[in-house]
């Protein structure tokens, strides 16, 4: 199913008198405190989020999984899937690719469906935590950690086939996330398995062209549950340190144990460069993999105010992160699901921006902290729907994209299209 920009124009032509009213209103008030807010709107309008394509099927859980019609079959499905968000919404412009999930068996090919769908790749993402049909050998004690030496050869050797594909389809980084870890005491030796990731980690590092870098993502349990080979952010700051310029820590919003202060975390690996990755969902008490925004919207709000300080105060040239949404669609439409997670990543962005920063830091260096508090307060409570609309409809895109989604129909086409019997691949 392709979308088209008659269709996109049609369902905006509705919106537009309503919307010139809301966006004039929001523009007076921001200039009333000093914000331009046509900076504003272009700095949104420019924002891209990558798109799993892991996420455009049912989620699951361990104790099972239920099915949505139409889901993407193949590749090439999913990146036509990924066409239809980003034709909806103008900022899911990339897919970030799971292999081997998503090998892409005819390069060339998957290169030019990709253009005509107007999708590019982002970071390539490898898998040690489940064994293949035919492996040889197997990742149930560790891949990269693993006391095995043939077992880490295996896992080094898959990463660096992952970054092969992705040099043939223009991606620019390898995403390493592993489920290393033991679920009793006494199981691993802590410090030999750090030693022998870190190691592998190297090998696969030498592998990385010029032009690449590798993210470490860090994560505190699950699938085991006594120790995580890399379960925070300090581990993988030190893994990145010691491989060297192009690694970086990556930060899952999901991958940290409850009330961990994450904006904290994101403001320490800026100030460091070294924060290279961001995979965006929302969780009520651990990896939930939920809508981002949907739980706690507000320390959204504030990684974003971190994002925007260290983009406007970058001494240490933190480069821009590779961002992209890692969530889980039980019970939602997958698409949707999605279309709501990219609304609230450019919702978030938006207020940090009309954070009057220079009020923020007067207030900081007297210790007022009421004062502090209620300039971030004054900025989040501002409702920039007005300023997402008009992004959009300067990207092209739907000025409301879940609307747009049902007005279209789009579930029932791809039901007449795929049928309501096929299943994504990947978990």
């Amino acid at each position: 199913m392709k979308i088209t920009k008659d269709q996109i124009d049609s369902l905006n032509a509705g919106r537009m008198k309503r919307h010139s009213v809301q966006y004039s209103y929001c523009k007076e008030q921001c200039e009333a405190a000093g914000i331009d807010m046509e900076w504003v709107t272009d700095q949104v309008a420019a924002f891209e989020v990558a798109i799993p394509s892991w996420a455009l099927g049912a989620g699951g859980t361990r104790f099972g999984r239920f099915q949505y019609g139409g889901e993407p079959g193949n590749l090439y499905q999913k990146i036509e899937d990924i066409g239809v968000l980003h034709a909806l919404s103008g900022s899911a412009g990339e897919v970030s690719l799971h292999i081997p999930w998503d090998i892409p068996e005819d390069t060339n090919r998957i290169l030019r469906h990709a253009d005509q769908c107007g999708i590019g790749f982002n970071a390539m993402n490898s898998n040690t935590f489940q064994d293949q049909p035919g492996q040889s050998l197997s990742y149930k004690y560790g891949s990269l950690c693993h006391v095995d030496a043939g077992v880490r050869r295996l896992a080094v050797q898959h990463n660096k086939e992952v970054i092969d594909y992705g040099v043939q389809l223009g991606s620019k980084s390898l995403t390493v996330w592993l489920a290393d870890g033991s679920n009793f005491p006494g199981q691993l030796n802590f410090r030999r398995a750090l030693q022998n990731t870190l190691q592998s980690l190297r090998e696969i590092y030498d592998h990385l062209p010029a032009d690449w870098s590798m993210f470490i993502e860090y994560k505190p349990y699950e699938p085991n549950f006594y120790s995580m080979v890399i379960p925070d952010w300090g581990t993988s700051h030190f893994l990145a340190n010691r491989l060297g310029e192009q690694a970086y820590s990556l930060v899952d919003l999901g991958h940290h144990l409850p009330n961990t202060n994450i904006e904290q975390i994101v403001a320490t690996l800026m100030m460091t460069g070294k924060l290279g990755g961001f995979h965006f969902n929302d969780s009520k008490y651990g990896d939930d993999d939920l809508t981002v925004g949907s739980i706690k919207p507000y320390q959204l709000f504030l990684i974003f105010n971190e994002l925007v300080y260290g983009f406007n105060h970058n001494e240490s040239n933190n480069p821009v992160p590779a961002w992209m949404i890692d969530a889980s669609h039980n019970v939602k439409d997958p698409l949707e699901d999605l279309l709501q997670s990219l609304h609230a990543i450019e919702t978030a962005y938006a207020k940090a921006l009309l954070v009057d920063q220079v009020a923020l830091e007067d207030a900081q260096s007297k210790n007022d902290v009421v004062a502090a508090e209620r300039v971030l307060h004054e900025a989040f409570q501002q409702d920039v729907r007005p300023i997402l609309a008009e992004a959009r409809k300067r990207r092209g895109a739907a000025m409301a994209p879940v609307e747009a989604f049902r007005a279209l129909d789009v579930r029932n086409q791809l039901i007449r299209e795929r049928g309501s019997q096929q299943t994504a691949t990947g978990l």
